[in-house]
């Protein structure tokens, strides 16, 4: 077959398909191909210049990170225990509230199941929540609406200890960090941390434990990593991470149901019921019984004591400031509406101790400790070791006995009470070894005849070759109420 220069012969491809029995032939020519295929990859490019150009304006537009939930955001996050709590500082809740238009959370510990009824036969699980809703709809009526409820148990004791171990303390601490970084507050305000004659609920002081821990933690990007993991795809289901950011609080305050509260003046902004609320024209003492109107099971006591609670002042005592601040400022005082850096609390440091040495333990000691930890130099020294109960109940004094030497030591306990207290009165003898401590548990009764106008004075000496080695010292007032030891 010869071939010209000019035309080039064509091969015919034949393809053979059963459509209704007949032969479909095509004819395509070398140059039909060339064309096509030109066709093809110029189609190609044009579709990946299109997908680049696509993924360019993607970039350009995605969407932006949603910003922390902003119905939840607080200015002050109130940390307590039981519904009704909140009554011991509702003169500032309601001025914050109303008169100066802060937003405020609360947060409980625990849900009042073993408080008493004064209005009905629910107790256990049913009271609670029957007192849940209380608090709800107390707190609602003084526009606050954002309300959180642990898993803590009501523990009527006055040992911050016990409350701390049946209120589940990892879990809870946990929990209000959490609540933190979601309201992300300026202001925790919370039970003062402290052993003080008057009601003395250990699961008040329990709430004021926690929530000094959550202010040192929540602003940590290291303590509970989990709250603050970036979910995978925060649009779905069955993802894990939170979302959340690290949050630092600017102030910690504190406020205490002593039944001798002088102690607390000086030591942070006051608060009057008998103020007149600037939106509401009432005095705070009527908006507080408004609130107390609604935590009808706890309204066990006659008209006059009401009256007293609700005329109290509210003293707060400033536990630390991150913002320049003086003590007694109002709350807000310093307050912008910057974030600020994290600030971690001092490294705990034991203290250096030599010699003989004798002490209040339990919560008495665990405060000690707890004070220095978190750098609550406020709080160090501002109540003098106290409590209280009247002459039909137990007291119980926990010491701690301490051998700092380097020798074997045997040590005389003395105690030094007022006439006729009975009880463990008598002397003791312990031996130590070098480098222990000895936890004593004693156990008083005191007469009837007891001073009711001031407290008792009740001390202990440890004696070491008859020489004094240590003392301490215990404050009782002869009242009781309501919480044993």
């Amino acid at each position: 077959m010869g071939f010209d220069s000019a035309r080039v012969e064509t091969r015919s491809l034949v393809a053979e398909a059963p459509v209704t029995g007949s032969v479909v032939v095509a004819r395509v020519t070398s140059q039909n191909m060339a064309a096509k295929s030109n066709s093809i990859w110029t189609t190609r490019i044009a579709v990946l210049l299109i997908l680049l150009g696509a993924l360019r304006i993607a970039a350009q537009t995605q969407p932006a990170i949603p910003a922390p939930d902003s119905r939840f955001k607080a200015d002050v996050l109130v940390v307590i225990a039981h519904p009704d709590d909140d009554t011991a500082v509702s003169t500032f809740l309601a001025k914050a509230v109303f008169d100066q238009d802060k937003r405020v959370a609360v947060v409980f510990t625990n849900r009042g199941n073993a408080g008493p009824n004064a209005i009905g036969m629910e107790q256990s699980k049913a009271l609670a929540d029957v007192r849940e809703i209380e608090a709800r709809r107390s707190l609602a009526a003084r526009g606050i609406t954002n309300v959180w409820f642990l898993n803590g148990q009501d523990t009527p004791t006055q040992d911050v200890l016990h409350s701390l171990e049946t209120l589940g303390h990892g879990q809870a601490l946990e929990a209000v960090v959490r609540i933190i970084r979601l309201t992300r507050p300026d202001v925790i305000l919370t039970w003062m941390p402290a052993y003080v004659a008057g009601e003395n609920h250990g699961d008040h002081q329990a709430a004021g434990v926690v929530a000094v821990e959550a202010f040192d933690l929540a602003g940590n990007p290291t303590a509970f990593p989990e709250q603050l993991t970036a979910p995978r795809w925060h649009g779905g289901i069955a993802n894990y991470g939170e979302g959340l950011h690290p949050w630092q609080p600017k102030k910690l305050y504190f406020f205490s149901d002593a039944s001798h509260p002088d102690f607390l003046k000086g030591h942070g902004p006051t608060y009057l019921a008998s103020d007149i609320s600037r939106t509401k024209k009432i005095p705070y003492a009527q908006i507080n019984r408004q609130a107390w109107h609604y935590y009808a099971t706890q309204l066990d006591f006659n008209q006059q004591t009401l009256d007293y609670f609700l005329n109290m002042p509210e003293y707060f005592v400033l536990g630390k400031s991150l913002v320049p601040s003086a003590v007694t400022d109002d709350v807000w005082a310093g307050i912008s509406g910057k974030p600020i850096a994290y600030a971690p609390p001092p490294q705990y440091r034991a203290p250096v101790r030599s010699g003989i040495s004798l002490a209040l333990g339990g919560p008495w000691a665990f405060y000690r400790q707890f004070y220095r930890a978190h750098g609550l130099k406020a709080l160090e020294g501002l109540v003098p070791p106290q409590t209280a109960l009247s002459w039909d109940h137990q007291l119980w004094v926990p010491l701690l006995l301490r051998n700092d030497t380097g020798r074997p030591a045997d040590i005389t306990l003395h105690a030094n009470l007022p006439a006729e207290w009975s009880g463990d009165t008598h002397d003791r003898l312990y031996h130590l070894e070098p480098g222990t401590a000895y936890p004593v548990q004693l156990f008083l009764t005191a007469p009837a005849s007891s001073n009711q106008s001031s407290p008792e004075r009740l001390s202990w000496t440890a004696l070491h070759h008859s020489a004094v080695a240590g003392q301490a010292h215990l404050a009782v007032y002869m009242e009781f109420d309501g919480v044993s030891q």
